[in-house]
């Protein structure tokens, strides 16, 4: 058992309050230690912290010492591989090989590919004639936004926080990390790393806590933080957005979907099936870009629901660490009431379940964890809420489709527009039809496929803003423009 103090200037600190709360494992409920919780003097620190530094040593680091440091953590979040792993697994507790093959070089990676973006970024620059026939010249001058206040998930903790604590330390800016109430090791850890490379204090700042009345709302509402990013659910990034709003503060929000996978009957059978296994039960289903909805035609309907059904029943859940485990819990008791709940209503709106449904049959050192089946659905309207309403577990409702505009017209019938893909060996009709699918992002033939210098965001009510590469830049610099008269 081990505590999770906030990291606020360089320093491990409790709180005033005397305010604790459990962080337990999700494979077996068993508790893994005493999380303290970030009151207003906690935040309030933090903040002055990460202004305080904006002006220090770090401010005046050029672009190269500075990614020269980011490429220091990023060697030292290698050199503790096995350390992040531990707290990674431990929180989540998702299978070791999905771990080690995607959260933690992931997110060590997200350092890495902002330095090499910043050193090669430009600016505009043009030349013109005044009135009086001399010369000026105009160029834009990126510079540090300020306090950047990240507030990242549970389901790919890391991965997530370093996707935005990269770009903004890139740019200069400093941050206030509040992660996920229920995953705070690996951001707590990574103030070790920190230190040990020698990052000024202020320049990366952990509190720990929940959103509303605690260290979440706090943060947002904090007149110093001079912009706001945020992956999470749609709710939660209304809130968000509402306080940003308070002193005219940007927001970057990736919110939440309700993603669809479009099967045609043309496609490499083999590779749709495998793929979409991926992206339906991968991470137990907690993937925010993972597909809830699939639309096969109708000629190949009844073998994919066939083979997808054979792969959801392959996948065995258990420990971590055994080569066996093909799925891991879901990340809380919380979270897993809210999935039954959903597969309680599944039935009750009249689904067919093609396979699981419910929680399964553990070993009694397990059975305390936060388990549930793969489970897959056929039959419900288009109108049912389990297929309206973001779940976020390992299931989906499979429907088939007639014609292409038919598929068009159901994948697009949604709230959301994080994510889809397309399985098809006709490159025209993918053109086609990923052109019209109102999403962020959209795969051919694969999924969660990244090219992370490009742009990454929702649309409709999955969010607003777009980072990734240059697009990061947009978000986490202010773009001013210098006019020199000659």
């Amino acid at each position: 058992m081990k505590d999770f103090k906030n990291f606020i200037n360089g320093e491990y600190v409790t709180n005033v309050s005397g305010k604790t709360y459990e962080n337990r494992n999700p494979v077996d409920n068993s508790l893994i230690g005493m999380v303290y919780e970030a009151g207003k003097p906690e935040v309030d620190a933090a903040v002055a912290a990460a202004k305080a530094a904006l002006h220090g040593p770090w401010g005046k680091l050029s672009v190269v010492e500075r990614c020269a440091m980011l490429d220091a953590i990023v060697a030292e979040i290698n050199n503790r591989f096995d350390d992040f792993l531990q707290a990674e697994i431990a929180d989540t507790g998702k299978p070791a090989h999905l771990a080690s093959h995607i959260d933690i070089p992931r997110g060590a990676a997200n350092f890495k590919i902002f330095t090499d973006t910043i050193k090669n970024v430009s600016t505009e620059s043009f030349e013109m004639r005044t009135p009086d026939g001399k010369t000026a010249r105009s160029y834009g001058v990126r510079t540090p936004r300020g306090v950047i206040a990240v507030i990242s998930p549970w389901n790919l903790p890391l991965l997530l926080m370093t996707w935005k604590v990269g770009p903004a330390l890139a740019c200069g800016n400093t941050v206030v990390v509040k992660p996920s109430e229920v995953t705070p090791a690996t951001a707590t850890l990574l103030g070790e790393v920190m230190n040990k490379v020698g990052v000024p204090p202020g320049v990366y700042n952990v509190i720990n806590g929940y959103g509303v009345d605690s260290a979440g709302a706090l943060l947002t509402a904090h007149p110093d933080v001079s912009g706001i990013t945020f992956t999470g659910e749609t709710k939660t990034g209304t809130a968000i957005m509402k306080a940003g709003a308070d002193g005219i503060r940007p927001v970057s929000l990736e919110l939440g979907g309700k993603n669809a996978a479009v099967v045609f009957a043309d496609c490499d059978f083999e590779n749709a099936v495998n793929t979409v296994t991926r992206s339906v039960f991968e991470n137990c289903g907690q993937v925010c870009l993972g597909t809830e909805r699939v639309y096969v035609e109708r000629p190949i309907f009844d073998k994919f629901v066939a083979a997808l059904k054979e792969k959801a029943e392959g996948m065995k859940p258990g420990r971590p660490f055994d080569h066996d485990t093909k799925i891991g819990p879901l990340v809380s008791k919380v979270h897993q009431k809210k999935v039954l709940s959903y597969y309680e209503r599944a039935k009750a709106e009249g689904a067919t379940i093609v396979t699981g449904g419910g929680v399964p049959n553990m070993p009694d050192d397990l059975k305390d964890g936060c388990w549930v089946e793969p489970t897959i659905w056929t039959g419900l309207p288009e109108t049912a809420s389990v297929v309206r309403e973001e779940i976020f577990g390992p299931c989906c409702h499979i429907q088939p489709f007639d014609t292409e505009e038919e598929a068009v017209r159901m994948a697009n019938d949604t709230k959301y527009g994080l994510a889809t893909s397309i399985y098809t060996q006709d490159i025209s009709r993918a053109s086609r039809v990923a052109g019209q699918i109102e999403v962020g992002l959209c795969w051919v033939n694969s999924w969660f496929l990244r090219d992370l210098r490009t742009p990454f965001g929702g649309s409709k009510q999955s969010g607003i803003g777009r980072e990734g590469g240059l697009h990061s830049l947009e978000f986490y610099t202010e773009l001013r423009n210098v006019m020199i008269k000659y």
